[in-house]
């Protein structure tokens, strides 16, 4: 079984880190491929970079040579994966949903913290969306950037364990969800200190992404992800015909 994950950034270190946690958690046989879009932001944290890593996420996807089982798009909150899903006949997992719905088997409410404040309605938005925002008890904003993530763990482990003590004892989560897939890696330090289970979203998505895989099924395409009607797409990126 073949997966390829995705980074929505340019960052290519990050993307080394969430390939390296996606193997963690994958079974035995599966290859995990990570990719770094060939153009877009070194990190999204707004609504046009969110857009324009859709684009690229898509490309990307597109131009890979090889055959693959399953994608996973790792980036937390962004926009593309329905787009994924047009194009593909196999699973697509979003690390924001594959996330959400595992914390709600270990708790009543989860909260998720993310990186920067004007994150916070992106994930909102794309979590009422997925029809997962009903038992979310908050998304909280540690205050980092993307890229301090990288630049300063162990500041960052301390900027998330303050929110997630928050959010366990001011919004009563049960459950934490890491809000960034550059925050990979950091899921058992913060689970200790937190002293609730604390869901990592690249983890998740490739055991979705393994199972679904297995169990023979993929995204419908009777109406709502049906395949693109064919026509030409003009100018860059997507100058391959899609939809044939």
């Amino acid at each position: 079984m073949r997966i390829l994950v995705v980074n929505v950034n340019t960052t290519q270190s990050m993307t080394d880190s969430i390939g390296e946690q996606a193997r963690a958690a994958a079974a035995p046989g599966t290859e995990i491929v990570p990719l770094t879009p060939e153009f877009g932001a070194e990190s999204v944290e707004g609504n046009f970079e969110s857009y324009l890593a859709a684009v690229a996420v898509m490309h990307t996807v597109r131009s890979y040579p090889e055959p693959f089982d399953a994608v996973i798009q790792a980036g937390y909150g962004e926009h593309g994966r329905e787009g994924l899903q047009e194009l593909l006949d196999v699973p697509v997992v979003d690390i924001t949903e594959a996330a959400a719905s595992t914390a709600m088997f270990l708790g009543h409410k989860y909260s998720v913290v993310t990186t920067l404040d004007r994150a916070v309605p992106l994930i909102e938005d794309r979590l009422k969306l997925a029809g997962l925002s009903d038992r979310c008890a908050s998304v909280r904003a540690s205050g980092l950037a993307v890229l301090e993530l990288e630049e300063d763990p162990a500041g960052a482990v301390e900027a998330i364990v303050r929110q997630a003590e928050l959010a366990v004892s001011e919004d009563k989560a049960e459950v934490i969800v890491l809000g960034c897939g550059g925050m990979a890696g950091l899921d058992e330090q913060i689970r200790l200190r937190a002293g609730v289970p604390v869901v990592d979203g690249v983890s998740s998505a490739v055991v979705i992404a393994e199972g679904l895989v297995r169990l023979g099924l993929t995204t419908s395409k009777v109406r709502t992800f049906a395949p693109p009607r064919p026509k030409r797409v003009t100018g860059f990126p997507l100058t391959v015909p899609v939809g044939v």
